[in-house]
């Protein structure tokens, strides 16, 4: 007898209350353009096609992250551009470095309009969603 999450997968994406734009580059030569009169980085126009764009949310793990100092010795820090994005299972496969953005958010208006790269896929997938590992663009 298979065990029946949709009752808990309808929760959990009721609780995703971002919303989200998830971009790939889609020749692998596209990146960040320079506008030279702003010195501001902006999202290349050409190169970027958009995969999703839905209910997601980019929150702080509350982890800490592993780094070696001098000496070998390890010592735990906490990662300063560390998120991860949670994503219901509707949305596609994501891959490292796909493209994040946030364009609505209920819990933290500090996030609209920051993007965020996608640093690990592998960070977990559960019966209900699917969880990425990001990192700060800009």
């Amino acid at each position: 007898m298979a065990l029946d999450l949709s009752g808990v997968r309808r929760i959990v994406e009721g609780l995703l209350d971002d919303e989200l734009q998830l971009w790939r580059d889609a020749d692998g030569d596209s990146g960040d353009e320079l506008d030279e009169e702003t010195g501001d980085l902006k999202p290349a126009s050409e190169g970027s096609v958009p995969l999703w764009e839905g209910s997601g949310a980019v929150v702080r793990p509350g982890q800490l992250s592993v780094t070696p100092p001098l000496d070998g010795a390890v010592a735990s820090l906490s990662a300063p551009t560390a998120y991860q994005g949670l994503l219901p299972l509707s949305a596609p496969q994501v891959m490292v470095n796909d493209v994040l953005s946030v364009s609505r958010s209920v819990r933290d208006e500090q996030l609209v309009g920051r993007r965020f790269r996608v640093a690990d896929v592998a960070v977990g997938t559960y019966a209900v969603m699917r969880v990425v590992r990001l990192e700060v663009i800009g």
